[in-house]
């Protein structure tokens, strides 16, 4: 692998493939929580516009480009970051990494078509209270960051979003899309200095076209306390299906020791295997449940460890009672080692098949360079997962699933 940054300061990486198919992503460090004075929403509405049109392609043309060569062009907006991101055959790389970047360098935002994907975005935030598994996630980290920016929504509101105008855009996208908070990433089955020399080139093409202007950001957001008190709230949904998420407040992208455990523990809480605690008890013993998960989200400031389930109204006190009982029995006993040593391989071999796959691959190469500037070797990671012991998981457990420290949000 090599990564460097270009003359622009714009950082990349490549990785040599193994197929046929190249995979290309850019990572802009810019999302909702980076919106500031600008209308909630933008980020994430920014991300779906810059598809309507550039300085030199309509929109029939972007949607074109890749189509007729068999390829796909995607993106995506979280709290923390937009991501961009093309599949092709090997052969089209170049094609692929000239349009990510014409499409975040040179937006044109024409008025017609901001006001027909106006429709679109309210059409999905509307769609959300259709779907309450998906919806309470965005108001339980509305409730748990109250106050900071990571308590907006992704997609902002419908009254948010009317209100951005193209005018709008190009000054938001003047001042976050700059090359300091980019990163772009390539995994391909072609010589790696080739690849450098593709994001080198296209690189200078296109940010030597910028004249002036544009705000360097810092590397990092900047700290805001997001200290909030725990909180109990139930809402009437009159749903058939009960909707829950417990959780708290975690350890940051930086917290190097505290994430890498905590990782470890909710995968053992609540990971995709059926053998994780409260899948094994609520799922596969009892049958309260069609699904339970334990998820960590990491910012740049601060966490998020949910435990989400559904389950019938009847079932509800049984699945509460239940995991209390078990996370407190994590809070009070140490694993074994056995127990220890089979939850890391476990996890050492989910993180390796994941990572198998070549956009996954790019994609976290993206989030790598935007988040530390570099990107963990795979042996770097593994030595982190098999140094973390048992107290730690004992001490982390009593942080994040002491009771008296939970929020409960339950959609009725």
């Amino acid at each position: 692998m090599i990564f460097g940054h270009t003359d622009s300061g714009m950082q990349y990486a490549v990785r040599r493939g193994w197929s046929q198919v190249a995979y290309c992503a850019l990572s802009i460090k810019c999302g909702t929580r980076s919106e500031g004075h600008f209308h909630n929403g933008i980020a994430h509405f920014a991300e779906h516009t810059v598809f309507k049109g550039t300085d030199k392609r309509s929109a029939s043309a972007i949607s074109s480009c890749l189509d007729k060569l068999g390829g796909e062009l995607n993106a995506y907006t979280t709290k923390e970051e937009i991501v961009i991101h093309a599949t092709v055959l090997k052969e089209d790389l170049k094609k692929a990494v000239s349009l990510l970047m014409d499409l975040a360098v040179f937006p044109s935002f024409p008025e017609n078509e901001i006001e027909t994907e106006k429709g679109v975005v309210i059409d999905e935030i509307k769609s959300y209270k259709d779907s309450p598994s998906e919806e309470i996630y965005d108001r339980f980290e509305e409730l748990l960051f109250k106050g900071h920016p990571l308590s907006l929504p992704i997609l902002g509101t419908a009254a948010s979003v009317r209100k951005i105008s193209s005018g709008e855009l190009r000054a938001f996208v003047k001042e976050k899309f700059v090359p300091e908070m980019m990163a772009l990433t390539i995994v391909a089955d072609i010589e790696e200095k080739r690849m450098a020399e593709i994001v080198s080139r296209t690189a200078e093409k296109y940010f030597g076209r910028i004249s002036g202007g544009a705000v360097p950001v810092a590397g990092c957001f900047q700290k805001q306390d997001v200290a909030n008190p725990p909180f109990e709230i139930q809402v009437a949904k009159r749903n058939y299906q009960v909707n829950c998420i417990v959780g708290t407040t975690a350890p940051s992208l930086y917290d190097e020791e505290d994430r890498i455990a905590t990782i470890l523990l909710c995968n053992i809480v609540g990971g995709p295997a059926s053998n994780s605690i409260l899948n094994a008890v609520l799922r596969e013993k009892h049958g309260w449940v069609y699904g339970v998960e334990c998820n960590y989200t990491q910012y740049s400031d601060t966490g998020i460890v949910a435990i989400s389930l559904g389950c019938d109204r009847d079932n509800m006190d049984k699945c509460f009672k239940a995991m209390d009982r078990e996370l407190l029995r994590l809070q009070e006993n140490c694993l074994s080692g056995r127990k220890l040593a089979a939850a890391k391989r476990q996890l050492l071999g989910q993180l390796a098949i994941s990572s198998d796959n070549g956009e996954a691959q790019c994609l976290s190469m993206g989030k790598g360079l935007i988040s530390y500037g570099k990107i963990m070797a795979d042996s770097e990671v593994r030595d982190k997962i098999e140094s973390v012991t048992a107290d730690k998981i004992n001490e982390m457990a009593g942080r994040l699933f002491c009771r008296s420290g939970l929020s409960k949000l339950v959609y009725l």
